[in-house]
């Protein structure tokens, strides 16, 4: 069994949450240009500003957070670090290290689609070409998962890869979440409106969970059912649980089906983590504080991805990953 290099692995995993991030991004901008307007059809970007705690950094280049200047700041804007651009500019340059690793389709079109994104102008952003934009990147990021789960490898890398990505989605299905309870949470006379309903609606489909949620919940919308959904449904790909227990499984197998013993820390927290998704109610969570306990889940996820990278990305004198 060839060992991998601790600095492919680094390349892998952080390939894998850029562009799970780029396509995250850009079903947020997508759906709230369509489903987050008032009752006078005006939509309000400061919550995307917000959601990736980006107000300082936009109003030190932009004097309005309108339609035209989020859109630039998120899209096309590389010296912005969390726009699609530099995302998928980020992912390209972890590819390109990865080219003794990965298939040449996977390489081919990850360049294509980051030269197209390149190609694009300001002028290119107009509020009528949002949806179309937006479903470009969709379903790029999409071939990219689709291209790497039939061409990739299923060695140590593959496990890093889905790491990765599954440690990106639970992170950002947080943020989602905690951007409607926290920032866009109505008075109380909106709630159960049609505009709060509306909201509801824009968070599922910012997280391609609308259809599933409605094959669970046939019937009426409450905010509980939609968070508890978010968090804790154990059918749903981008649930934060399914996303725990999926990088708690992948850990598990690095240490034991590849003896990568340093793992042992990252694994520990992650069965924390599962345990406590497992064992919660949204109930009990939302009598607690749910921005509090999505905060506490974020901060745990941020202490995960570096314990993942303490164990598995400083290199020994070879370079190699190693028990």
């Amino acid at each position: 069994m060839t060992a991998l290099l601790a600095r492919y692995a680094e390349c892998i995993f952080w390939m894998a949450r850029y562009m799970e991030r780029a396509e995250n991004l850009a079903r947020i901008l997508d759906v709230h240009e369509t489903f987050a307007r008032d009752s006078f059809g005006a939509t309000n970007w400061l919550p995307i500003l917000r959601l990736n705690a980006d107000e300082k950094r936009f109003f030190e280049f932009y004097p309005v957070a309108s339609v035209k200047n989020v859109l630039n700041f998120y899209v096309l804007d590389q010296q912005n670090p969390t726009s699609i651009v530099a995302a998928v500019c980020a992912a390209r340059e972890n590819a390109r290290q990865l080219r003794p690793l990965i298939s040449t389709e996977m390489w081919t079109q990850i360049n294509v689609f980051y030269n197209r994104l390149l190609a694009w102008s300001p002028a290119d952003l107009a509020q009528h070409n949002i949806q179309r934009l937006c479903n470009y990147i969709k379903e790029a990021c999409q071939t990219h998962t689709g291209i790497t789960e039939g061409t990739f490898f299923r060695d140590q890398g593959w496990h890093f890869y889905n790491l990765g990505r599954n440690l990106e989605r639970a992170d950002q299905t947080t943020r989602l979440l905690d951007i409607k309870y926290h920032t866009l949470l109505p008075s109380p006379r909106d709630v159960g409106t049609p505009i709060d309903i509306s909201q509801w609606n824009s968070l599922l489909r910012s997280a391609a969970g609308y259809h599933a949620f409605r094959r669970v919940y046939p019937r009426g919308m409450t905010p509980a059912a939609v968070a508890g959904f978010l968090l804790f449904n154990d059918n749903f790909p981008r649930s934060v649980q399914v996303c725990v227990r999926e990088v708690d499984s992948l850990l598990t197998r690095l240490n034991s089906k590849y003896r990568l013993r340093r793992g042992t820390l990252p694994l520990e927290r992650s069965d924390e983590l599962r345990g406590d998704l497992t064992n919660q109610t949204i109930d009990a969570v939302i009598a607690q504080g749910l921005h509090e306990y999505l905060d506490g889940l974020q901060i745990n996820f941020g202490k995960l991805s570096n314990d993942i990278a303490q164990a598995f990305f400083m290199v020994d004198q070879n370079g190699s990953l190693s028990a």
